[in-house]
């Protein structure tokens, strides 16, 4: 098949999903044809399957601001009409699958379209009504919609109604052979941010308010007061400063290092005794399955999708939004007990092995984009 995807470029848990899914296609002989607004920051490695077009701006005085949905239709259409794309896929449906709807219509052939909803697809709608009509009209123009967690599916469906060709989950996932646990030079790596043997904490996110990183910082102080620790916060983004100043103002800033944005953030993982993420809002939390696959269990937010993919009690523990004590003490919990941990570490890596594994996620959508494409 060759599959057009359409995606953001930018730090976040659709693109990656949307990359790594495209070299897995890859490798089962698909072509992929990425198209966005700059080369997706995890599609660095070549493969012959895999191609980049991107969707450039235009300067014109009528515009206040470059009509970028049209400009995207436009690319979506020249894409698919100069390599006979079988398929669109759109992560997000604001705007990548409007502009594929707006493709569709100027295509002289059918072009099937499948939208994979990440979560602010819908929060979006929560925090601006305006929105409405427009994602209902990208969901109702699909084809195909899946989702990446049951919760965001029941989110969409209590948000927009049912909907007439309904939503497979096909939850994210992860590569076994990149996410493993960490051994030899990554282990000696510690040394360079533990170098007195401290645990290590970690938090990687794009720095958004949702992801209460503030918080992160907050539980860490907690920590770090009963077991010696660091933290290793990773990303970039808006909240940056709160954050800065939160270290500055509870006097970490000896303890806490900022590693900016990371692509290999495998080989961060690998070093990390416990990840936190207490996020407001999550989707799905794909970064807290990558930590899990390396041997590292959570402590996060009972929210979203973030059950189905953290065991309470089993790969980690969970704990309501804001409660920074509760956190904190399970964290402790895992620092402070061997036997403990390492029955949770190894709990970890197998349920991220056995539950979440690329290949089960590639022969999901190969299923949908085949269904979609013979329905036409």
């Amino acid at each position: 098949m060759k599959i057009g995807m359409v995606c953001y470029p930018s730090y976040g848990g659709s693109g990656v999903v949307a990359t790594e899914l495209g070299y897995a296609l890859g490798e089962r002989g698909h072509e992929v044809h990425f198209i966005s607004s700059a080369r997706p920051f995890r599609l660095q490695r070549y493969h012959e399957q895999l191609f980049f077009h991107e969707v450039t701006d235009v300067s014109y005085p009528v515009f206040k601001f470059p009509p970028y949905t049209l400009l995207l239709a436009n690319k979506i259409v020249e894409v698919a009409n100069d390599v006979s794309l079988d398929v669109i896929h759109a992560h997000y449906a604001i705007p990548h699958s409007i502009s594929a709807f707006l493709a569709k219509q100027m295509m002289m052939r059918p072009l099937p379209l499948v939208t994979t909803l990440h979560g602010t697809d819908v929060t979006l709608v929560g925090a601006y009504e305006e929105f409405y009509q427009l994602t209902r009209l990208a969901l109702r123009s699909s084809d195909r919609i899946t989702a990446v967690s049951r919760a965001l599916a029941e989110e969409t469906v209590e948000t927009f109604g049912t909907l007439d060709q309904g939503i497979e989950v096909i939850p994210n996932f992860i590569d076994p052979q990149v996410y493993l646990p960490g051994e030899g030079i990554m282990k000696r790596c510690r040394k360079h941010f533990a170098p007195h043997g401290e645990k290590i904490l970690a938090h990687i996110s794009n720095f958004r308010e949702v992801k209460r990183v503030v918080d992160v910082v907050n539980i860490f102080a907690l920590v770090e007061k009963v077991v010696p620790s660091r933290l290793l916060l990773v990303g970039d983004g808006p909240e940056m400063k709160r954050v800065s100043r939160e270290v500055v103002k509870l006097g970490l800033e000896g303890k806490v290092q900022f590693l900016g944005k990371q692509e290999s953030v495998q080989d961060i993982l690998q070093m990390v005794d416990v990840f936190i993420l207490p996020s407001e809002q999550e989707s799905f939390g794909l970064v807290a399955l990558e930590a899990m696959a390396c041997g590292v269990p959570v402590v996060a937010s009972r929210v979203g999708g973030l059950p189905e993919v953290v065991q309470h009690g089993k790969t980690g523990y969970l704990a309501d939004v804001g409660d920074v004590q509760g956190m904190s003490e399970g964290v402790l919990k895992l620092l402070t007990d061997e036997t403990r941990y390492k029955t949770f570490s190894e709990q970890a890596v197998t349920w991220a092995r056995e539950t979440f594994p690329v290949g089960r996620a590639v022969e999901g959508y190969e299923s949908v984009y085949d269904e979609v494409i013979h329905s036409f």
